[in-house]
């Protein structure tokens, strides 16, 4: 008699990267019907298979869960992916957790993967299948959408490294230099980071430097004077003081320089392949009509994404990038307004929040999400652009999933021209400078009473300007 009883093997891998695999396999009883060290190879995998699959009912799939660990993880997401089998891969801090419960005083690669193989009984509405790109295209998008977002952490790191060694030689050099480092800066600096050169350099030598780097733009004359200002005001600081050495000091600077020219000219290189990615994974470029998603938002978003319909629908979506709020119940009482949960693709989480504060300054309704955080719900501004993100996720999802462009519309749901939708911005959702004063953080001691947040009540009903942002993304969004 058919039961319609669904048998399980759950198949926990704990990742080596420089050993083998060890893999436990459980049954939906949290039996062991398995224990192996996997090489990671066809036979080694093959093993495992038959092993998993030894006494199951005849077209029984494994779930295969295991932890991003380097680049581990994908050979084994492709091998049991393309045998049919479904794989998971877990955050490293889910896994600790539980980790930490079931085993609290040893850890070894066997408890490793005895704790990855439970997951799916413990938390199975936590558990997004890995999926992988389909076409060749998503995966040279997706390679390219990574290798471009290191090289410019890079940057950023070389960036921010030069600016302290630069501090060190000249002291009041932060008031000259622009933010972010622009090209005139590196220029003098790769030049001229030894103060006593750059205080002995000729005015006219060094105003003609900064007009070629710069195309004219801004003052080189004052730019120069400045440079020399504050080159010195360092010797007037330091004198001839034997701590300080200015040849190293200068010659660490150029070396940090011109490492950020050799990232800039390969993150260039790869941009540029990205981009010729893009435009075939999303050919009409559909990503980039949502407000706020331009230049590096579609990629990323595409990238992650992959094919929205393994989401159930858009509230899915915005929980995997990690930007719905953690639930908080007890009893009969239900607090909102928690910290979202940062799970998922921090990347594109990154990328909605910053897209957030572009895409408020042009749709109405996301323009009403802001204001009522900010005026009405007590919220600073980094929790209302949070906020903002989060309806950006969910509408992100909706316009991939229907394959249409994004549309402006008012609080209404009726489509707007860019034009009236920053009138209708300006004339309602604008916030006061009081309030974003208040909203801000008062080191001289405790903030203004009018700053204080006070809760609002859960049967307090919300303000009547956020009643249409509430709404599903499908009647929002086009």
């Amino acid at each position: 008699m058919e039961t319609g009883h669904r048998q399980r093997r759950i198949v926990g891998l704990d990742l080596g990267v420089a050993s083998r695999h060890t893999a436990q396999v459980l049954d939906e009883q949290v039996e062991v019907i398995a224990k192996r060290r996997v090489e990671p190879t066809v036979e080694g995998f093959t093993t495992l298979e038959q092993a998993a699959l030894a006494g199951a009912d005849p077209g029984t799939r494994l779930e295969v869960v295991i932890e991003p660990t380097g680049a581990a993880w994908l050979p084994v997401a492709v091998w049991f992916t393309r045998r049919g089998h479904t794989v998971f891969r877990v955050s490293t801090q889910k896994a600790a957790d539980l980790r930490r419960f079931l085993s609290r005083h040893a850890k070894s690669n066997s408890i490793d993967a005895h704790t990855l193989a439970r997951l799916p009984l413990i938390d199975p509405d936590g558990l997004t299948p890995v999926a992988l790109p389909a076409t060749a295209a998503a995966a040279t998008l997706d390679r390219r959408v990574r290798a471009a977002a290191r090289l410019t952490d890079e940057i950023g790191t070389h960036k921010r490294r030069l600016i302290e060694l630069a501090r060190q030689a000249i002291p009041t050099i932060g008031t000259v230099l622009a933010s972010p480092l622009s090209r005139t800066d590196l220029a003098v600096l790769e030049r001229y980071a030894d103060p006593r050169r750059l205080a002995a350099v000729r005015p006219d030598r060094l105003t003609a430097l900064i007009h070629r780097v710069a195309h004219g733009h801004g003052d080189p004359a004052a730019k120069a004077e400045a440079f020399r200002s504050a080159a010195r005001a360092a010797l007037d600081l330091y004198g001839d003081h034997a701590a300080i050495s200015f040849d190293s000091l200068a010659d660490e600077i150029t070396t940090e320089i011109r490492l950020i020219r050799t990232l800039e000219t390969e993150r260039d290189r790869h941009t540029d392949a990205r981009e010729h990615a893009y435009r075939t994974v999303d050919a009409t470029q559909l990503a980039r009509t949502l407000p706020g998603i331009a230049t590096t938002g579609g990629p990323i978003l595409v990238a992650v994404m992959g094919d929205p319909h393994r989401f159930p629908n858009a509230a899915a979506f915005k929980s995997y990038v990690g930007l719905a709020p953690r639930a908080s119940e007890t009893g009969n009482t239900d607090r909102k307004g928690q910290p979202m949960s940062k799970a998922g693709n921090r990347r594109l989480r990154t990328q909605l929040i910053r897209s957030a504060e572009t895409a408020r300054q042009l749709d109405p309704q996301l323009a009403a999400v802001y204001h009522d955080q900010m005026v009405h719900k007590g919220a600073v501004h980094t929790k209302a652009l949070a906020v903002v993100a989060a309806r950006l996720a969910e509408r992100a999802w909706t316009v991939m999933a229907r394959n249409s462009p994004y549309e402006l519309r008012d609080l209404h749901g009726n489509p707007v021209d860019p034009a009236t939708a920053r009138r209708i911005i300006t004339d309602h959702y604008t916030v006061p400078d009081h309030i974003r004063r208040q909203r801000r953080s008062h080191k001289s001691g405790k903030a203004p009473h009018s700053a204080q947040r006070s809760p609002r009540r859960p049967s307090q009903p919300k303000h009547p300007t956020s009643h249409t942002t509430t709404s599903t993304p499908d009647e929002t969004a086009a």
